[in-house]
């Protein structure tokens, strides 16, 4: 095997990639969806979110979870108002 120069420091700069992949915590999936959900995601973040240890599982669970709950948090302002309004 003939590995250049050029080769092997290709092949450390993606192992110390793949070392460097820490998960994140829950408070940062949280506040990247909520983030997502209005659409002010900083590309700083969109691109740690991708390029960090773990799944995308995480993140469809966590937007799945906001979207309900925001969904029944809006169809409960909207019986509140109209409960108080008589309608």
């Amino acid at each position: 095997m003939n590995n250049s120069p050029q080769d092997q420091a290709n092949s450390t700069t993606k192992q110390e990639k793949n070392n460097t992949k820490e998960k994140l915590p829950l408070t940062h999936v949280i506040v990247s969806v909520l983030a997502a959900a209005i659409g002010v995601q900083s590309k700083k973040n969109q691109e740690k979110d991708f390029s960090a240890k773990g799944s995308i599982v995480t993140y469809i669970v966590a937007g799945i979870i906001f979207t309900v709950v925001f969904i029944v948090t809006v169809i409960a302002v909207v019986k509140g108002v109209l409960t108080h309004t008589g309608i």
